[in-house]
């Protein structure tokens, strides 16, 4: 039996599709003109068991792996939820993993318990002003000064920036390079931090995002993640995570500008026919089909062989950029096919386009991931 159809996995499947038709759809268009979520969206999902599903019992999770919160996601964008509804609320499975694994007990009790409880909710910060995907040469720096450190610099783009009650840190607490950086969990609210307006983005609307500044912040040395040093690997270590998580967003969030627009073609009449009956038009649907099988089955192999394995970079870089291309077209053609209205805010599969093109770019962009292929393939 596949691990993604067990009995436990389709009844997960079950509650979170009637979960996401009552508490989520009916509101999407609301949350994306505020341009952020309801705290208590969090606190449903916790008390439904499904907000930290992928997160061990032992830190207050449902004791879960990444194909639950995979399941999770998927319901949440097939059940018509936006970009960035799912990036705002699973905002925590980018925040707390490195605390969930190598944080004190003390650490874990104040930030993973109560996120994952729907209590806090939490950011990471490592994407810089100066510089996106080198992660090595981040400036943000923690200057220790006698039980703790001190904080200068500046994060940007950072998902749920506005809302976070505490934001997982990349910092530089050595030398250059990927040995000087450290994680510190910063709390909101400290001298010296400060939480720029909401920034204007072309997608993922209901996602609030900031810009964060550091000006001699005074953190305690008890909020450092692992040991000085370890930062680096600690975020590579969740990038698998983060990258299948972009690639199920996109398989999903391209079968649901599917299923709209087989509907809409079936009902759409022009010059006293349905569009459906025109074989230009079938064609381009079997098209945008095939392709989101393809992506499905891509997506789903990274999982099935990085669980197995534990080693399947190669996998997870492909099916990412395979599965984001892939909607990228999807979503096109979607609004190609609604013609007019496609290109209305009223329109879903407008939605669909624009919250699409972010995929490509987070979690490492394509031409990162071919560079990860490339030298994996000994190039």
């Amino acid at each position: 039996m596949s691990r993604w159809e067990t009995p436990e996995r389709l009844a997960l499947r079950e509650l979170a599709r009637d979960i996401v038709a009552k508490e989520v759809a009916p509101h999407v268009d609301e949350w994306e003109r505020a341009g952020e979520l309801p705290r208590s969206l969090h606190k449903t999902f916790a008390a439904a068991g499904l907000l930290g599903i992928a997160f061990p019992l032992e830190v207050g999770g449902q004791g879960g792996d990444a194909v639950d919160a995979a399941i999770v996601t998927e319901e949440l964008l097939l059940g018509g939820a936006s970009g960035g509804t799912v990036a705002s609320l699973f905002t925590h499975g980018i925040a707390c993993p490195h605390i969930a694994f190598a944080g004190t007990p003390d650490l874990v009790d104040r930030y993973v318990r109560p996120t994952l409880a729907g209590d806090l909710i939490g950011a990471l910060g490592v994407t810089e002003p100066g510089g996106g995907s080198d992660v090595a040469g981040l400036t943000t720096t923690a200057r220790r000064e006698g039980d703790g450190y001190v904080v200068n610099g500046a994060k940007t783009y950072i998902t749920s920036g506005i809302r976070a009650d505490f934001v997982t840190t990349a910092v530089r607490t050595g030398g250059p390079g990927h040995a000087g950086i450290s994680l510190l969990v910063i709390d909101k609210g400290l001298a010296g931090f400060a939480v720029s307006q909401p920034l204007d983005k072309m997608g993922w609307r209901a996602s609030d995002t900031a810009e964060l500044s550091f000006t001699d912040v005074r953190v305690p040395a008890s909020q450092l993640v692992g040991a000085e040093g370890d930062g680096f690997l600690l975020i590579m270590r969740q990038f698998q995570t983060e990258r299948l998580s972009l690639a199920t967003q996109a398989w999903a969030l391209a079968q649901r500008a599917l299923d709209l627009t087989v509907q809409w073609v079936r009902d759409r009449e022009t010059f006293g026919r349905p569009l459906a009956s025109r074989q230009v038009v079938r064609h381009k649907i079997a098209e945008m089909a095939r392709q989101v099988w393809v992506a499905r089955t891509t997506t789903r192999a990274a999982y099935d062989a990085w669980l197995d394995t534990g080693d399947a970079v190669t996998e997870v870089s492909m099916a990412k950029n395979t599965a984001c291309a892939v909607a990228d077209h999807v979503v096109d053609e979607a609004v190609q096919l609604f013609g007019g209205l496609g290109y209305m805010r009223e329109s879903e599969v407008e939605r669909c386009y624009r919250d699409s093109r972010i995929l490509r770019i987070g979690g490492g962009t394509d031409e990162i991931m071919n560079e990860v292929i490339a030298k994996r393939i000994g190039l």
